[in-house]
């Protein structure tokens, strides 16, 4: 469903850059600017080089594990310069889930940050299939910044460019493969429907490079934006404040979660906001009342878009204008929509059978267009039932007004959404069962003032609901559990024990009746 043609290659974007705007500024780090598009583009070159004198072939997978840094931004145009795959994975990870995604990425060759080179050993301890991991911004790193320059490498729109892990309903992660068409038609949609972006525009990268912000920082290369990389390595509100104050047209990708931390920074030491042009959330649901807060705290600057790894960031869409008539006419059912279908995307509420419903009728969200992705890597089954028909199966439920606008009811996957970041209750849930002391176990989200929703664990003892002391002793070893063998940001935040799971006639765990009864109830 990808675009064809070469027209469509990563790295023409930057050669074309380097051309036009050569002295305009590409990264910063803080309100220190890093290096120019000339010297982008030149030492995005010479990585290339170095990578391809590694002996990696025209689509070799490249992992990159690390927090958000300048370099980050180099080794993914390195890699489409290079033409290979670049494998962002999520840096949170626990070291086992990481190694799964590597191991079957088929990475022979990793950029990872200082943390997870000291805690992996350069992946020697992990059997991975990775050769050679280089520190982002170390000494091997720097030397191969100086190596010969490659000429950008022919890649067709077809071409695999981002290979994006997420979670499915087993707990496996699969691999969706985003080619350099998808990226290219991404970038158009963004600034046709989200933002315009102008050359001397930064943008913010608060949210992680592995995710929606590192997808984001392909239409902003294109527009010859200044990638601006916070110094600290996680999110720190109160400086994403002061960045979008320093730098001029200032724009950044959030969760809802990161927007009311912003707020809430905002509230407790106000930052001139005349340079911030706009914040783009998505990736989790930003309820109405939310978004009332952030637009009377920080103004006219809100954008929602809604996409999945499958249809990276573009699906649907409400510019900062549709949100401001919204807000204007008091419309809320429009200011709880996701937007309306981007440009070139075709979208629509179907039945079982695949047939469009009518506005009002709720359905599965079906899409097709040049952002869906080629299909799962190396999993068939999944990529056939996903893309049956024509159409990419988002797996969500939702529903049309007479508008077009589209409102999302459900996740028919019961995925937890939690501060911003995927989670599926399957995994987890295999983690919990793995205890002698648990019977039965079913994993649910909960409404969460801060995190948009928590994980809460619904337990079967065996022997029966247990005491306090006992209760408090089982949640312990739960919580060790978990913390051993998945990442922390997936562990439960509250426990609820029950004699027995609520079930249908055929055995199936009831999980609607189960959100109803932890969100009621006084679960600790």
């Amino acid at each position: 469903m990808s675009v064809p043609g070469r027209a469509a290659s990563l790295s023409s974007i930057l050669v074309r850059n380097a051309r036009c705007w050569p002295g305009q500024a590409a990264l910063a780090q803080g309100e220190r600017t890093v290096c120019d598009y000339a010297t982008l583009a030149q030492r995005v070159a010479a990585l290339a080089g170095a990578l391809q004198a590694t002996g990696l072939h025209a689509g070799a997978r490249v992992a990159i594990v690390s927090h958000n840094a300048p370099e980050y931004v180099e080794a993914l145009f390195a890699c489409w310069w290079a033409g290979l795959v670049a494998v962002p994975v999520n840096a949170k990870l626990h070291p086992d889930e990481l190694a799964y995604i590597v191991a079957d990425s088929g990475a022979a060759f990793a950029f990872v940050d200082a943390a997870w080179h000291a805690t992996l050993g350069g992946f020697a301890d992990h059997a991975t299939g990775v050769r050679r991991a280089v520190q982002l911004g170390g000494v091997d790193y720097r030397r191969m910044t100086t190596a010969p320059r490659a000429q950008p490498a022919a890649c067709l729109g077809d071409d695999p460019a981002w290979l994006f892990y997420t979670s499915g309903t087993t707990g496996r992660p699969k691999g969706v493969e985003i080619t350099h068409g998808n990226l290219v038609a991404m970038s158009q949609c963004f600034l046709a429907d989200v933002e315009a972006i102008e050359a001397g525009d930064a943008i913010v990268h608060a949210a992680p490079l592995s995710h929606g912000s590192g997808l984001y920082a392909v239409p902003h290369v294109l527009a010859a934006a200044v990638h601006v990389l916070p110094e600290a390595e996680g999110f720190d509100a109160g400086e994403t404040l002061r960045l979008v104050a320093h730098w001029k047209r200032s724009c950044l990708f959030a969760a809802p979660t990161m927007v009311k931390r912003i707020v809430a920074a905002q509230a407790a030491a106000p930052v001139p906001l005349e340079r911030l042009k706009s914040i783009v959330y998505g990736g989790g649901p930003m309820y109405v009342a939310d978004c009332k807060a952030a637009y009377a705290a920080l103004g006219p600057r809100l954008a929602q878009i809604y996409g999945q790894g499958e249809s990276p960031m573009t699906i649907t869409a409400m510019s900062r204008a549709l949100v401001a008539d919204a807000i204007a006419r008091g419309d809320d059912a429009r200011l709880g929509s996701v937007g309306v279908a981007q440009t070139g995307i075709e979208v629509i509420v179907a039945d079982a059978n695949d047939a469009p419903l009518a506005a009002g009728e709720i359905g599965e969200i079906l899409v097709r267009g040049p952002t869906v992705m080629r299909g799962y890597w190396r999993n068939p089954d999944a990529t056939a039932t996903t893309l049956a028909h024509g159409w990419l199966h988002t797996g969500d439920v939702g529903t049309f007004d007479r508008d077009g606008f589209l409102t999302l009811i459900d996740r028919s996957k019961d995925l937890i959404i939690s501060g911003g970041s995927n989670i599926y209750p399957r995994e987890v849930e295999e983690v919990l069962q793995s205890h002698p002391d648990v019977a039965e176990a079913a994993v649910v989200g909960r409404a969460h003032a801060e995190w948009g929703e928590e994980v809460v664990a619904c337990i079967v003892a065996r022997g029966g609901i247990p005491g306090d002391d006992a209760r408090i002793s089982l949640q312990r070893a739960l919580d060790a559990l978990c913390l051993d063998r998945i990442a922390r940001f997936k562990r439960p935040k509250a426990y609820a024990f029950f004699a027995e799971l609520p079930k249908n006639n055929a055995g199936k765990v009831l999980k609607t009746a189960l959100r109803e009864r932890v969100g009621d109830a006084d679960v600790p």
